[in-house]
């Protein structure tokens, strides 16, 4: 038996390409993401739900019912809970927007480990539920406002919009920052904490801008929330002339929050969702 005196030859095989998720993948991904966060935070019955609508209006009656002992009337209108509703809603809707999206690695780390979801895909997620959530209760509690104590408001809807969008902006910002700060530096969330506890006094939920003192006003106005609460009340009350308020101010400090929180996320992305 005679052997070959050339070595066979192969030819090289190319090695595949990693798999690159599709949009269409990262959409089934933020769906499935909404759909378990709404299971986990409001449950499989309505009642988790009907909380989302309870807790602003037993905030908003126990405003109307503590002022409404001390003055006769509100700073503006003649509706206690009109006027508390337009300046608590925006401001829980920075609230909770931002609590959840800086929570929202540690809420789905778990689920990083398929290649499909991705930390953004989880920001995604928390941001589209919160967001709808807090414009549909903030919908219903103002047409039960109307509906149980009519009010002589005349609203503009586009000022409505500008002043709850004012305030996305800024809880995303916030919230996407918060996100990488709460899992790089653990000492951060408590120090947020105790730095934003003067936020519901200091963001006009109870006063309008006028009422307070010129050294205080120049203070608050650097507070983005309350340019938010203030455009809010500009939108329910036609009468309410609120120049003071600047939208590029909270939307650029809102939008470079969020370009820096994302920018820090993508650099350590990874090592933060290995914990």
């Amino acid at each position: 038996m005679t052997l070959p005196t050339t070595p066979p030859t192969f030819t090289p095989i190319a090695p595949l390409e990693p798999l690159q998720p599709s949009p269409r993948a990262g959409g089934r991904a933020i769906v499935a993401l909404v759909l378990r966060e709404m299971a986990t935070t409001f449950g499989r019955s309505p009642g988790g739900w009907i909380w989302a609508v309870a807790e602003p209006v037993a905030v908003i009656a126990l405003l109307s019912f503590a002022f409404s002992l001390a003055f006769r009337a509100p700073s503006l209108g003649t509706s206690f809970p009109l006027f508390y509703a337009t300046g608590y809603l925006p401001f829980l809707l920075f609230q909770d927007v931002s609590t959840k999206m800086a929570q929202a690695l540690r809420f789905s780390r778990p689920l990083m480990t398929y290649p499909r979801v991705t930390l953004f895909d989880a920001l995604a997620a928390r941001l589209a539920l919160n967001i709808a959530t807090h414009l549909v209760v903030a919908s219903i509690v103002i047409v039960g406002i109307e509906a149980l104590w009519p009010t002589d408001a005349q609203y503009d809807a586009r000022r409505l919009a500008a002043g709850f969008f004012m305030a996305a902006v800024v809880a995303v910002g916030i919230g996407t920052l918060n996100c990488f700060l709460f899992t790089a530096i653990p000492a951060a969330e408590r120090v947020w904490l105790i730095v934003s506890r003067p936020l519901f006094i200091a963001s006009g939920v109870f006063y309008i801008f006028e009422d307070l003192p010129g050294s205080l006003g120049d203070l608050l106005w650097y507070n983005p929330l309350l340019h938010s609460v203030c455009a809010v009340r500009a939108g329910a009350y036609g009468e309410y002339d609120a120049t003071y308020v600047t939208p590029l101010y909270p939307l650029g400090l809102g939008l470079g929050a969020l370009t820096l929180g994302l920018v820090l996320l993508r650099g350590r992305g990874a090592d933060l969702t290995r914990g």
